[in-house]
């Protein structure tokens, strides 16, 4: 089925990593796109056993018209460990898709964010000419790269500021512990959530 032309208008494709450490950064990344009422798409939003993840994230690239890619993470770990590439790879398949594809794939518009300035570059020289936004790791730094963006690059106007979003984060991770305690849900459970509901949840709060 085709995607109407406002949802590849409005949608915007989350390359990062999955794992628990990068929940403090991945959570007000999606809150920061919702607030500005975009609709992140991202690859844990369905599990299809029959469904190939490459094919998942290829058919989510194409249906979008942004993408947020952190490669925050290239670095291994420890001593052994083998270095992440997913981010990379995901990030290549979107440039192609921009480069090679046919309208309105060629619009296409995306974003790279790194800890530091200039840090992957030293994994991928070949993107060394490449604009960059750093978070330094910080949950207020990744909203204040993504706002910024979006005024920059997609052009948005009369946004509220990066503060302002973050207070507006923290008011509504308060709120969504509370509630969701409520309802009968454990730190295990918020912590290990979804996150199609996830987004559920923060679209309900923002729309009230």
């Amino acid at each position: 089925m085709e995607q109407q032309p406002h949802a590849f208008e409005r949608s915007v494709f989350v390359n990062c990593p999955f794992d628990s450490d990068y929940l403090p950064l991945l959570r007000p990344l999606l809150f920061t796109i919702l607030y500005l009422r975009f609709r992140p798409r991202i690859a844990s939003e369905r599990s299809d056993s029959g469904e190939s993840r490459i094919d998942k994230i290829c058919s989510l690239i194409r249906e979008c018209r942004y993408s947020v890619h952190d490669l925050s993470r290239l670095r291994a770990g420890e001593i052994g460990e083998i270095s992440r590439m997913n981010m990379p790879f995901e990030f290549g398949i979107e440039y192609g898709c921009r480069l090679f594809g046919a309208e309105p794939l060629t619009e296409k518009r995306c974003l790279v964010l790194e800890k530091d300035p200039h840090e992957f570059r030293k994994a991928i020289s070949d993107l060394s000419g490449i604009d960059i936004k750093h978070h330094g790791n910080e949950p207020e730094g990744i909203i204040r790269a993504v706002r910024d963006w979006f005024v920059e690059t997609v052009g948005l106007r009369r946004v509220h500021s990066a503060t302002r979003i973050w207070r507006r984060f923290n008011v509504f991770t308060s709120s969504f512990y509370v509630a969701r305690l409520a309802d009968g849900f454990t730190d295990r459970d918020l912590n290990m959530m979804p996150i199609p509901e996830y987004i559920d949840f923060t679209e309900a709060w923002l729309a009230e």
